[in-house]
């Protein structure tokens, strides 16, 4: 039958076309329902689109510094806001032509809509709803559209959206969600950012880059909480030497709109505080998009939203499944992808390991970069571990200091038994990039020695994690 799959995957984001892809490779005749965009939230207003500018506000802030480097720069520098946010949408675009052309690479149907369950193993699409103000990407060409379509297997792949706060509820002109941050008509000169986690954390390094007067409100003790404390405290040392204002252990109580901004009243354990501001970012995290899906009907578990499933993506239905943001955290995109091979190996009869959330590494690209893998010190003293751990800073790096970038640390978690490695907490320049090798010394289940003998080029900034690794057993050479 025309309208019959083995699977269908409902949305196209990271997690879903990735699964997609994987069960074509296997030989299943696949479909991705879409009512968007291909490529999700993090493809088209997360990920990538918030790197593209980032990376604008890194060029920025060299161009800055140019002096520090032997160039002369003629003229102040400057910036176009409108440019900024054209060449991260045309980055963005780019991306989401490049998935659209792998669906058909692979010979993937894209059904245009809103699917619902309706039975076990059907689906009704619906046209889609609106999706607000913001710009609408090109349809893929060729695509299927409204009716009836059922298939063996369905992977439930809806991802997530803002949270909203009573009182902080999105406007689209005074309160922001990431939506609208990522396009702005002109820099404010003023922000604030409520939620001191990775997105709130990004886009006050963004803006303040730009000249904003930032000011991060947290409801915790630490800005970004998943984080190590003792790399939270260096992220914040470092924010308000950049001039972000930090505000902790505090919450909005009150917002108070005009024509001009707002002023929001903070309540902190010393009392209540008022703040001005242009604009305001609500970065308070995210829900699952897991309503109207017909999940209740079929008697699919949930809890607060979060689809339940086991380590490889099954519900208590069968032949229902679910995968990245709607299946819980970490709401990570790497993480749906990974979980959407693992779902589709288990379908097609394969063998995969279920996926081990501890060896799931974490990025926060603001300035100075920001990455993890593992247990931070505290979670591994909770868990009982004896623990060794070393700790290399950037100043005593050759690369660090001919980058200009001297201002970072890494630290690594072992067990001082067994000399596993426990957890990697990075901060500093390219610390995204450097973090993959500590996932991989992780999932091989490399101890102390072998990272110790290990050969680390030079001058690179990766020699910051083998000293990291020496200085935890009292072998530190360059500090």
């Amino acid at each position: 039958m025309a309208n019959s799959y083995d699977l269908i995957v409902i949305g196209g984001g990271p997690g879903g076309y990735v699964a997609a892809i994987r069960a074509a490779q296997l030989g299943l005749k696949t479909a991705i329902v879409e009512r968007e965009h291909l490529g999700g939230i993090c493809l088209n207003w997360g990920c990538i689109p918030t790197k593209a500018l980032l990376r604008s506000a890194d060029v920025f802030r060299l161009a800055k510094h140019a002096k520090d480097f032997g160039l002369r720069i003629e003229g102040e520098v400057s910036f176009d806001a409108e440019a900024l946010v054209k060449r991260s949408r045309a980055v963005a675009g780019r991306l989401n032509a490049g998935v659209e052309f792998l669906c058909k690479k692979n010979k993937i149907d894209v059904i245009w809509g809103e699917a619902a369950l309706t039975a076990p193993g059907e689906i009704r699409v619906a046209a889609p709803k609106g999706f607000g103000a913001r710009p609408q990407l090109p349809k893929p060409k060729n695509i299927l559209g409204e009716g009836v379509y059922s298939a063996k297997h369905i992977i439930v792949a809806t991802g997530a959206r803002p949270r909203a706060l009573p009182g902080l509820e999105p406007d689209g002109e005074r309160v922001w969600t990431y939506f609208e941050a990522l396009l702005p008509p002109s820099m404010p000169k003023s922000l604030l950012v409520v939620g001191g986690g990775a997105i709130g954390v990004e886009f006050a390094s963004f803006y303040s880059t730009f000249g904003a007067q930032v000011t991060l409100v947290e409801a915790l003790p630490q800005i970004l909480p998943a984080e190590d404390a003792e790399i939270a405290a260096l992220a914040r040392k470092s924010f308000e030497k950049q001039g972000i204002k930090i505000i902790t252990s505090a919450k909005l109580a009150k917002l108070d709109k005009s024509d001009n901004g707002v002023v929001a009243t903070i309540a902190t354990e010393s009392g209540e505080q008022s703040i001005e501001a242009e604009r305001v970012i609500s970065a308070v995290g995210v829900v699952p998009n897991s309503e109207g899906l017909g999940l209740e009907a079929l008697g699919v578990n949930t809890d607060r939203g979060v689809i339940l499933t086991d380590g490889l993506g099954r519900t208590n239905v069968s032949g229902i499944y679910a995968i990245g943001d709607v299946a819980g955290p970490p709401m990570l995109a790497h993480k749906a992808e990974h979980e959407g091979v693992v779902c589709v190996e288990a379908i097609a009869g394969l063998s995969p390991h279920p996926i081990e959330r501890t060896r799931i590494p974490a990025c926060t690209y603001c300035h100075p970069q920001i990455a993890s893998v593992g247990l931070t010190e505290a979670a591994a003293k909770a868990a009982g571990h004896e623990l060794k751990i070393g700790r290399f800073p950037y100043i005593a790096n050759g690369k660090a200091i001919a980058m200009g970038e001297t201002e970072g640390l890494v630290k690594t978690v072992f067990d001082a038994k067994s000399g596993r490695l426990l957890g990697a907490h990075l901060i500093g320049a390219e610390v995204t990039e450097l973090i993959q090798g500590f996932v991989i010394a992780m999932n091989l289940e490399t101890t102390e020695a072998e990272l110790m003998e290990t050969i680390f080029p030079h001058p690179t900034l990766s020699e910051t994690m083998h000293e990291s690794a020496l200085d935890a057993f009292g072998r530190a050479i360059h500090i």
